[in-house]
This record gives structure tokens, C-alpha cells and sequence, in this order.
């Protein structure tokens, strides 16, 4: 772990990840946060070209430097995570729109968006081949 230590926020597809013991252990699909609040929720990891994307958490990154994610995981722990699952989009509703109280058409757009999330989940949890390829190529042209 040397390097130029960056924030989360400039972590691009394509930067390499390593494990606890120095293995490299795959490269950044996406990254998950929320930029306007600084708030970095973890990564979509890419353990092969083509396999399952798997989810990290972002307590699970030990160290960012440009252009590589150091893990706080063992390569054996990196193996066992959840795949990742794409996020549900959202909506902003604004208090005072028609039809009641800004919490009340807050509390229905996330319930709403719950039934939601099952469509943009993938059967199983399954990211398709369609969307690995894309993320392939995302990685490789990125840099």
C-alpha cells in the first residue's frame, strides 16, 4: 500500500482492488455514495471479466490510492461477498405538492419505490450477460 492517497470520490472503473495481503483481487465496476453529501457507501466489485459483480462495503476499503482500492478483506473473504444488486432509482418529492403533506408523498414514493426494486434487481440477483459486458467495457475504456 504506497501511493498517492485519494478520496472515494475520484475512484474511477478499472482501478485495480487488492485484498488485505497485497493479492490483487479484481477491478471497480461502479462506485456507490452519495456525492453531495460525501458519503461513500462502498463498490461494485469485478472479480473476472464477465463473473458476478460483487458488492464491498465502503467500512471494507482500508486505503485509496490513485488508480487502486486496498481492502480491508482477506482474498478468501473478497471471494465470499454478496453480488451486487443495481440500486432502485428515486424520486425527490418537495413539501408542499398536490395531494398532501411533503412527508406523506415522501413515505408513499418509498413505498412506491420498494415494490419497485424487485424489476430493477436482476432474477436472483443476477447481473445479465448483457450488463457484465457493458461493465467490461466501461473498465477497459476507462483510465
Amino acid at each position: 500500500m504506497a501511493g498517492d492517497r485519494v478520496s472515494w470520490l475520484l475512484i474511477k472503473p478499472g482501478w485495480k482492488v487488492y485484498a488485505a495481503d497485497g493479492r490483487e483481487v479484481g477491478e471497480v465496476n461502479e462506485v456507490a455514495g452519495d456525492e453531495t453529501e460525501d458519503i461513500f457507501d462502498g463498490l461494485s466489485l469485478a472479480t473476472s471479466p464477465l463473473g458476478q459483480p460483487r458488492y464491498v462495503l465502503g467500512d471494507d476499503v482500508a486505503e485509496i490510492d490513485q488508480g487502486a482500492v486496498w481492502l480491508s478483506l482477506t482474498t478468501r473473504q473478497v471471494h465470499e461477498l454478496a453480488e451486487y444488486l443495481e440500486p432502485a432509482t428515486t424520486a425527490e418529492i418537495e413539501p408542499g405538492s398536490k395531494g398532501g403533506t411533503g412527508q406523506e408523498l415522501a413515505a408513499e414514493a418509498r413505498q412506491l419505490e420498494a415494490h419497485a426494486i424487485a424489476p430493477i434487481q436482476r432474477r436472483h440477483g443476477e447481473a445479465g450477460i448483457i450488463r457484465r459486458i457493458y461493465l467490461l467495457l466501461r473498465r477497459l475504456t476507462s483510465g
